[in-house]
């Protein structure tokens, strides 16, 4: 008797499905029988566009949405008007550059002295009930000076000129001019610059007066063009605020330098306008 073995029909193993689903989506490469995978590939490619489909389509709803809030906000009916204020003040701080500039064909004679005479006047402030805290050094200056008559080549150091800058912040505006005069009394010879300022106090007080002053007058401007339309000022959407002041600055003030008494320095320190801008945006209906 001859007995034949009856082939079974072939099934797909569950390693060919992983094996080709790996290489659809991960790049994985492999000896693969096209046979046996024939269907896998078939439903793998169906459900790769399905999900692509499904994808674009949320996209574009996501999109739609967006457009249709942005559409919804750009609906509002505004008027947008601008206010400026003005408030005039008086300075209560001061900030006075004084300096001690010492000249000498020995560095270090140059700037002992200068430190001798920076001292002294330091002494003398204090001395006058200038408190040691507004006494602050802002500058320090080693150089050499050279002789103008030689040559640009191998020019030769004629001295050294030593600059020792001192700031003075004060209080009480008034005595500015008497604040300069002890200190050329007693060694200074550079009067750079003088400075009046407000306070953080004083400033906010003004600054409050000019917002308001601003505001009303934007508000003034917005009601009138909203009668003349024929609308009504429902709510404020938007405000922007800008302010500022600018101090006086008297600058390279000349002070000669004297050893005598001397009629006392007169310094007034002007005024101060600081100006605030309001900018609001009211919704109409």
């Amino acid at each position: 008797m001859q007995f034949r073995r009856t082939k079974k029909p072939r099934k797909v193993s569950y390693f060919f499905i992983f094996s080709m689903i790996t290489t659809i989506f991960f790049g994985v490469r492999g000896k693969i029988n096209p046979n046996d995978v024939k269907c896998v590939f078939c439903l793998i490619m169906k459900n790769r566009i399905a999900i692509l489909t499904a994808t674009v389509l949320l996209l574009l709803a996501v999109v739609a949405i967006g457009t249709v809030s942005a559409a919804d906000t750009s609906t509002d009916h505004t008027i947008t008007a601008s206010g400026t204020g003005s408030v005039i003040g008086t300075p209560d701080r001061a900030q006075i550059s004084l300096a001690v500039e010492t000249d000498s064909p020995d560095v270090k004679t140059a700037q002992g002295d200068n430190a001798a005479r920076m001292t002294k006047v330091m002494d003398a402030l204090t001395s006058a009930g200038i408190p040691q805290d507004n006494l602050k050094t802002t500058g320090y200056n080693i150089y050499p000076v050279y002789d103008d008559t030689t040559l640009p080549v191998g020019q030769k150091i004629k001295s050294y000129r030593v600059t020792n800058t001192l700031t003075v912040t004060l209080h009480d505006v008034n005595r500015t001019g008497e604040v300069i005069d002890i200190g050329v009394a007693n060694g200074i010879n550079q009067a750079n610059s003088i400075q009046f300022l407000l306070s953080d106090e004083q400033a906010h007080v003004i600054r409050t007066e000019a917002l308001k002053e601003a505001t009303d007058r934007a508000a003034a401007d917005a009601r009138t063009v909203a009668a003349t339309l024929g609308v009504n000022i429902t709510s404020v959407k938007s405000v922007d605020i800008g302010q500022g002041y600018t101090p006086v600055l008297f600058q390279n003030y000349a002070k000669s330098v004297s050893s005598g008494g001397g009629a006392p320095t007169p310094i007034q320190p002007g005024e101060i306008t600081v100006t605030a801008t309001v900018t609001v945006t009211y919704l109409i209906d």
